[in-house]
C-alpha cells in the first residue's frame, strides 16, 4: 500500500502540470487571435474600399455591414490611412443630431475619440497625424486649419470612425447625406 503513495502522487503532479501548460497555451492563443485574423476591422475595411476612402459600415447604405454595429440608432463609417504618406485631414459638413469620432490603429485599439462637443461649432473637421508631423504644423499652422481638431497618433496606419445618431426615421436621409458628403485625404502641407 505504501509503494502506492508515491505513484499516486506522480500521477497526481503529471495531471496538474499538464493542466498548468494547457492553460498557459489556451491564453497564450487567446491573445495572439487578433495578431493573426484575417477578418479584423482593417481587412474587412481594406476588401471593402482603398485607402483614403470613406465606407459605410452599416446595412443602410445597401448590402451588408462591413462591420456590425450594436446599436441600431447610430450610423457609422470609416476611412482607412497611412501616416507615412502624410498627414489625413477628415470634414463632415453639416449638421446631424450628434456625431463621433475614433481613431483607432491598425490591430483595433482606440487612440483617440470625441464628438460633436469637442468641435467649434459642431463642425467635424479633424486632421491626424504623427508626432513629427505635428512638430512640423506647429511652426506655422496654416489658416485653413485653424478650427480643426488635431489628434496626435504615435501610429504608421490606422482608421478613422464616424458614428452618427438616427433618433428616428426623418433622420436617416440626412446622416446618410453627411456621410456621402464627408471626405477623408491626404492634407497637403
Amino acid at each position: 500500500m505504501r509503494s502506492l503513495y508515491p505513484a499516486m502522487r506522480g500521477l497526481l503532479h503529471a495531471v496538474l502540470l499538464g493542466l498548468l501548460g494547457a492553460g498557459i497555451v489556451h491564453i497564450v492563443v487567446l491573445l495572439l487571435v487578433p495578431q493573426f485574423s484575417e477578418r479584423d476591422a482593417w481587412s474587412r475595411l481594406s476588401m471593402a474600399s482603398d485607402l483614403y476612402k470613406m465606407t459605410r459600415l452599416d446595412a443602410e447604405a445597401g448590402g451588408a455591414p462591413v462591420v456590425k454595429s450594436v446599436d441600431p440608432l447610430f450610423y457609422a463609417t470609416a476611412c482607412r490611412f497611412d501616416l507615412g504618406e502624410g498627414m489625413v485631414r477628415v470634414k463632415a459638413p453639416g449638421h446631424v443630431p450628434f456625431w463621433s469620432v475614433s481613431v483607432y490603429d491598425r490591430n483595433g485599439h482606440n487612440i483617440y475619440s470625441f464628438n460633436d462637443h469637442t468641435a467649434t461649432g459642431a463642425v467635424l473637421d479633424a486632421v491626424v497625424l504623427t508626432p513629427a508631423q505635428m512638430i512640423d504644423v506647429r511652426k506655422e499652422l496654416p489658416e485653413d486649419l485653424q478650427g480643426a481638431i488635431f489628434v496626435e497618433a504615435p501610429i504608421e496606419e490606422g482608421i478613422f470612425v464616424i458614428r452618427a445618431f438616427v433618433p428616428d426615421d426623418s433622420w436617416k436621409p440626412i446622416v446618410s447625406r453627411f456621410f456621402e458628403q464627408s471626405s477623408c485625404a491626404l492634407q497637403e502641407f
